[in-house]
């Protein structure tokens, strides 16, 4: 029998990797829309787990809080209400797989290869971070939800029009300079490098609450922009806005790669190019318009 998974936010950027990919053959993964599954309705999350079970939540939907979003209003009340009311229902699964972020150890005071129990050292003051904050401390009482850390994530179906490295890519492919707000070290995990650290939370029982989910290395945004160029074989010219290198976001990732053995990560030129082809095959749906102005 496959596993049963429930996975919210289907339709994201998350979501539409997780169902192309082979954890949708491995297993039964039901993404219900929000007319069937509205997570802000705590009525709505009652009725759908009224007769319903799963070995596992993968728990994708929130409200972006990134500056492309149409709306920025109760960005903490509505992603704490989601996590809650899926909570909830903790009778009707095995084990929630939530979706985190480095946000939780707050961006105004991050520093270089950030550790697990570095979390609640400060606390963050914007409502994206501040959510992750509070629904880490849950998790970390209670042993049915296992938090994935997840740094700068990117892969297709991601806003070119905000994330950088798409953003950098698509300005290639139309022949646009590349911005960049102000050089920093980054760590970026490829979309496809997320799907066996999943399968891994779904088949095995964690041994901790919470596990960074980055990379081995870390690279300056600077470099990713002339690798890009490279692969894209253009001389296109580079603004940097703000001088001087800007907080490094990085974390350390021995807890999760003790875990889980031979665990390895695209390296990031091959997952540059790959992403670079996946953009120039469907050029069609990028807009241009999106491109022109830096948000």
């Amino acid at each position: 029998m496959k596993k049963k998974i429930l996975l919210t936010g289907g339709s994201g950027f998350v979501g539409k990797n997780i169902l192309e990919s082979y954890l949708a053959e491995k297993y039964e993964i039901i993404a219900p829309p929000r007319t069937e599954l509205n997570l802000f309705d705590e009525d709505s999350v009652d009725e759908f787990f009224l007769n319903k079970k799963f070995d596992i939540i993968i728990h994708a939907a929130c409200k972006p809080g990134h500056r492309n979003a149409k709306d920025l209003s109760k960005l903490y009340c509505s992603n704490t209400k989601m996590f809650f009311h899926l909570v909830k229902h903790s009778d009707k699964f095995e084990r929630m797989i939530n979706l985190g972020s480095g946000a939780i150890y707050d961006n105004k005071n991050y520093k270089p290869k950030m550790k697990e129990e570095y979390f609640g050292q400060n606390i963050p003051q914007d409502e994206h971070g501040f959510c992750k904050y509070v629904t880490g401390k849950y998790i970390l009482q209670f042993d049915k939800v296992v938090d994935l850390r997840i740094f700068g994530l990117f892969g297709k179906y991601e806003d070119y029009a905000i994330r950088f490295i798409s953003n950098a890519i698509c300005k290639t492919l139309f022949d646009l300079p590349i911005t960049i707000k102000q050089n920093r070290k980054f760590d970026y995990v490829y979309i496809n490098d997320l799907m066996p650290v999943l399968e891994h939370f779904i088949e095995n029982k964690p041994k901790y609450n919470a596990y960074n989910v980055t990379p081995d290395e870390s690279i300056e945004l600077y470099e990713l922009v002339e690798k890009i160029r490279e692969i894209s074989d253009k001389n296109l010219s580079i603004i940097v806005k703000e001088e001087g290198l800007g907080l490094e976001y990085s974390g350390d990732n021995s807890l999760l790669k003790n875990e889980i053995k031979n665990l390895k990560f695209t390296e990031i030129d091959k997952a540059i190019k790959e992403l670079y082809e996946w953009y120039n095959q469907n050029h069609r749906i990028i807009n241009k318009d999106c491109l022109l102005l830096d948000k």
